[in-house]
């Protein structure tokens, strides 16, 4: 049977890069009420923006520990603008619509991405080879941790702590609360909420664009197609934790990742229910578990009831 700490630790690492990209859901929902379905995109073009850096930009030979935090500005960069621009030209002159159009229109950029992408890297229809860092694997408290999961040990934690300072500490995160609360109020006390709206879209960009650059070291490779299951599954543990809920949506990823990892490693070693333990139905785990939170506790498990907005 497999180790439980083992199992916990993959959970846990699993959970923190659903975590980051979950933040930028509920961000974004919790402002303009609005699930952009092409946020899992958002995820994979920054993975693709660091790899770019490392192959076009940094000269051959470059440490990776040189090359790392080039490469994660890189993933930034292109993931804010590509964010930004989706905002500006997608979902701002549909703001006023009915919801089902701009649903719709992230749909739809969500594929335009992924074959924007694969214009530009042909070869990324099968899987790419993402740098890795050297050395390792440590064993910490009878687990062990691979080298390419330090770096999601260490920037989940901090993203989580910056955005929690900047949420509560700044001026600019007091107006996204006040906006999420009631954007036409906030407007009549000098919020810009158009410039709100995408601060929210480039802060959620920046948290998916290091779970890409957290991904690709994590699995050593990339490809077009690595943000659709996983912006899925971003989404069901930003419900888990209460859509709208910035704490809710790490703890939801957290939750999420704990669940299939333990669903997939010790179901296998029940006679009889082997198959279900497979990585294959990994996912179905993670849907499954969507499906319950929804009956039972459809607001998530920090989320509240509230009234839609007239």
């Amino acid at each position: 049977m497999n180790e439980l700490p083992q199992q916990l630790v993959n959970g846990l690492l699993l959970g923190s890069m659903y975590g980051l990209v979950a933040i930028g859901y509920t961000m974004v929902y919790g402002i303009v009420q609005l699930i952009n379905f092409a946020h899992g995109e958002i995820f994979m073009v920054g993975a693709f923006g660091a790899l770019t850096v490392h192959l076009y930009i940094l000269p051959d030979g470059t440490s990776i520990w040189v090359a790392l935090p080039l490469m994660l500005l890189g993933a930034v960069i292109v993931s804010v603008l590509v964010a930004i621009g989706a905002e500006r030209f997608a979902y701002r002159p549909l703001r006023g619509a009915p919801r089902l159009a701009p649903l719709i229109t992230a749909i739809g950029l969500s594929l335009a991405l992924q074959q924007a992408v694969w214009a530009f890297y042909p070869e990324a229809k099968s899987k790419l080879p993402f740098p890795q860092i050297e050395g390792g694997p440590f064993s910490i408290g009878g687990a062990t941790i691979q080298t390419g999961d330090i770096f999601l040990l260490v920037a989940a934690p901090i993203s989580m702590g910056f955005l929690a300072y900047f949420v509560m500490r700044t001026r600019t995160g007091r107006g996204m609360q006040a906006t999420a609360q009631d954007p036409d109020t906030a407007k009549l006390m000098g919020v810009n909420t158009d410039r709100i709206i995408v601060i929210a879209f480039a802060l959620g960009a920046v948290f998916a664009a290091v779970g890409g650059v957290a991904s690709g070291l994590k699995y050593g490779q990339i490809d077009f197609k690595m943000g659709f299951i996983l912006g899925l599954k971003a989404f069901t543990a930003a419900v888990l934790g209460g859509i709208g809920n910035i704490y809710g949506a790490m703890i939801g990823g957290v939750v999420l990742g704990v669940a299939e990892t333990l669903a997939t490693a010790y179901i296998a070693d029940i006679p009889g229910l082997d198959k279900f333990g497979s990585q294959s139905w990994a996912d179905v785990w993670a849907f499954i578990l969507l499906i319950l939170v929804l009956l039972f506790r459809p607001q998530g498990l920090l989320g509240e009831r509230v009234a839609d907005r007239a």
